[in-house]
């Protein structure tokens, strides 16, 4: 009997095969459990003639019987197969079609150049903040480009040529000499100036598939990031730059050892690099984006879409946020009127000069106050370290890194002094003025949330009244408020500190 609730994908790469087997988790989602990989270079196996040779058929049918033994034990019987340049590239694919099929339980589906470009925009627009960019996913034996704009897919470009492909065509050896890295830049340069669209751009360029995620895990060895996760990570085009100056400077068997780099991608991350490095120069972006979801996850997008007008999220952070309150058992009513209590008090006190608030300001609120004491669900004693940790090396689509930081530390916020302790690490990411104000922003949630103790959701509207040097806050109940003035006495304290004025609670009864 299939397991209804996994679910794989085998996708069939120019330099690796892989199989992913998700499974379906309590909120619904599809969470990765299985990944094997096989590093089987089919596009090397491309003759000059177009065809791919026997011995290429062979290894990739004995591959996927490999993964038959896996997929079997799992129970799963409807089971994606894609495959993309080397086999779309073969002049000799239908038989390559027709052999798995006789010989394994598989049948594959060969990705039109236009498939996987869309699948890898999907992907990125489905998981990430970018609005607008150009996307690379470079494979073995192709690059696949789109440009987007207000999440919508308006230029999409395959190359047939991959790093596994340039390193072929212009390295003779393990590393590139000076005059084959000429040979090859003028080359790329030549490639993507066929492309007008590209020029210019000055969007983000976000990087997809193996070598792109290489890339950032080399550079996140090397500066010892101090983050869990390289979805969503960032770096400027110096960075990138620096990471290939640094391995050029090395020999091989340095760079077989470079921690983040798998062994099996050492020979050809300088061509996958050149390729990033040059594009930049061309779109003139100044910031390089990993996607860690690519063209698997694209194509599940697509399922899980299927009943919408567009396989695209109406808004990404919210779908992250509510897989966090599935994962975690967070009260979604409790979190409503806390973040409604925090809003409240945010905009009252922006008119008394704790402003400007910007719309980012208010995502950091909205999700700080909905997330806040997420980690009782671990241990409600610990409650404030457990919420950092997890909010802070949990990947949550749609938050940047510094983003999701901001997030942790505001949901986190019990006192100034463990705030301090829990942005020490941190503390080049931010100016002064940013930590000041998402401590202020931590003190407001903290107060909002002790409003809510009984979550009874009895607040109604929150006024702020100057009086004297001090303030007087205003709080329109529906029912008794006992409880809540009783917590909220006792927390008030943290932002009178940040405020550095007194505050009178008065509670009102609605009539």
């Amino acid at each position: 009997m299939m397991d209804k609730d996994k679910y794989a994908i085998i996708d069939i790469g120019s330099n690796t095969i892989r199989l992913v087997i998700y499974t379906r988790d309590k909120s619904g989602r599809l969470t990765e459990t299985e990944n094997v990989k096989a590093v089987a270079r089919l596009s090397s196996y491309l003759s000059e003639s177009g065809s791919m040779e026997d011995e290429g058929i062979d290894v990739l049918v004995n591959t996927l019987k490999s993964f038959q033994e896996v997929t079997r034990h799992h129970n799963l019987d409807e089971v994606k197969c894609v495959a993309t340049a080397a086999v779309r590239q073969a002049n000799n694919q239908q038989a390559i079609v027709a052999r798995i099929k006789k010989e394994t339980d598989f049948d594959i589906r060969v990705l039109s150049e236009y498939e996987e470009a869309n699948y890898g925009f999907l992907a990125v627009v489905n998981s990430t903040p970018f609005e607008s960019g150009i996307t690379v996913d470079i494979g073995g034996g192709s690059t696949e480009l789109t440009f987007f704009e207000n999440r919508k897919l308006i230029y999409f470009y395959s190359f047939p040529f991959g790093a596994l492909s340039l390193k072929e065509r212009f390295v003779k050896g393990d590393m590139p000499t000076g005059d084959e890295l000429k040979k090859l830049r003028a080359f790329l340069k030549e490639q993507f100036q066929t492309l007008p669209w590209l020029k210019d751009k000055k969007l983000p360029l976000i990087g997809i598939g193996g070598s792109a995620r290489n890339m950032a895990q080399v550079h996140q060895e090397y500066i010892e990031y101090p983050l869990a996760g390289v979805h969503q990570y960032k770096m400027s085009a110096a960075d990138v730059k620096m990471v290939n100056k640094m391995l050029l400077s090395m020999d091989f068997q340095e760079i077989q050892r470079v921690e983040g780099l798998s062994k099996d991608r050492a020979d050809i991350i300088i061509p996958a690099i050149e390729v990033f490095t040059c594009l930049m120069d061309y779109i003139k972006a100044d910031v390089f984006a990993l996607s860690r979801k690519g063209l698997r996850d694209g194509v599940f997008y697509e399922q899980l879409t299927k009943d919408f007008e567009m396989p695209i999220f109406p808004n990404v952070v919210e779908e992250s946020f509510y897989e966090l309150a599935i994962d975690y058992d967070i009260n979604l009513k409790h979190a409503s009127q806390v973040s409604t209590n925090a809003m409240m008090m945010l905009h009252e006190l922006e008119k008394h000069g704790i402003g400007p608030i910007s719309q980012k300001d208010e995502k950091f609120i909205r999700l700080g106050s909905s997330l806040y004491n997420l980690g009782s669900y671990i241990d409600a004693e610990a409650s404030h370290q457990h919420t950092f940790y997890l909010l802070a090396n949990r990947t949550i689509d749609g938050l940047l890194h510094k983003e999701r930081l901001t997030v942790a530390l505001i949901a986190s916020f019990k006192n100034k002094e463990l705030f301090k302790r829990n942005a020490a690490l941190y503390q080049d990411w931010f100016g002064k003025d940013e930590l000041s104000k998402y401590s202020l922003f931590g003190s407001i949630v903290k107060l909002a949330y002790s409003l809510n103790a009984t979550k009874r959701d009895i607040i109604q509207s929150i006024t702020v009244e100057p009086e004297g040097g001090d303030l007087v806050f205003q709080i329109l109940c529906n029912n008794d408020w006992g409880p809540e003035q009783y917590q909220a006495e006792k927390q008030k304290k943290h932002l009178e500190k940040q405020l550095k004025k007194s505050i009178e609670l008065k509670f009102i009864r609605k009539k």
